[in-house]
């Protein structure tokens, strides 16, 4: 929830933000102050919020390696991959000793996050062009030895079949379907400015929360590998217009709690 303010508000507003005025944001989703102070100091020790003091009070920001975090979840959460599929498939080989299976781990969530899936064991697959990423995230691990290609399958059907198994594809769409069940109906409400005040706020950080899964778990297949009557990209699409109907209302409210004076944020 810290992570998505500051992604979707803060960032705008110079990034940082007094502690009174977090405690204040954190309110409107029942997150009492105490429960406020402890997460931000538990943040700032694990180095993803850096604190300043300006006068009497305690000014927080996200270090740099949070923001480098945060652009990169934004840019897999806002944006799709546009235009026709070459037929490669970017292929990586990886082979991690038994006694690094934390590294392991780390390993798979990282191709996971880049889109890959596990064909086989040790063997995943992409069709986008993202190994270098993947190699440069472990370049300085000596115990992980990577080895990258380029294929093409023997056809159209061969390429579907890769797809199925390597991502559940089902159960994806399955909670794409569940998504748009909650959403799509209440974008008519988003449309007619009902939510406003700490209801859009919440509704608005909700709705990321909520959407932020699927970059986890979609790879952004081109529609050749996808199977029929796919829903991600109008859960795509749903999702890019409530974010954009929910941001005015939203980032008044925001605007509202930052600028109020001590006593009226406490009382909000």
């Amino acid at each position: 929830m810290v992570f998505d303010l500051f992604g979707d508000f803060l960032r705008y507003r110079d990034g940082d933000i007094r502690l009174r005025n977090l405690s204040a944001l954190l309110d409107c989703f029942g997150v009492p102050g105490s429960t406020a102070r402890v997460v931000v100091t538990r943040l700032r020790k694990e180095g993803w919020l850096v604190s300043r003091r300006d006068g009497r009070e305690t000014v927080y920001s996200l270090s740099d390696a949070a923001w480098a975090l945060l652009d990169e979840g934004r840019e897999r959460i806002f944006h799709r991959v546009q235009g026709p599929w070459d037929g490669q498939w970017h292929m990586v080989l990886y082979s991690v000793p038994e006694s690094e299976r934390g590294l392991r781990e780390q390993l798979r969530k990282k191709l996971s996050w880049f889109g890959f899936g596990a064909l086989s064991s040790g063997v995943w697959v992409s069709p986008h062009d993202r190994a270098g990423r993947v190699q440069a995230a472990f370049a300085d691990e000596r115990a992980v030895r990577l080895d990258v290609f380029r294929s093409r399958s023997t056809g159209h059907d061969a390429d579907r079949d890769i797809a199925a198994r390597s991502w559940d594809l089902a159960a994806l769409g399955n909670a794409y379907a569940e998504f748009l069940g909650t959403y799509a109906p209440r974008l008519a409400g988003y449309r007619a400015g009902d939510l406003q005040g700490a209801a859009a706020l919440v509704e608005r950080v909700r709705l990321v929360h909520d959407y932020r899964r699927f970059p986890f778990h979609d790879p952004d297949l081109p529609r050749e590998l996808l199977p029929e009557c796919w829903q991600g990209r109008q859960a795509h699409e749903v999702f890019l217009e409530a974010h954009g109907l929910l941001r005015g209302p939203a980032e008044a409210w925001v605007d509202a709690l930052l600028e109020a004076p001590l006593a009226t944020s406490r009382a909000s």
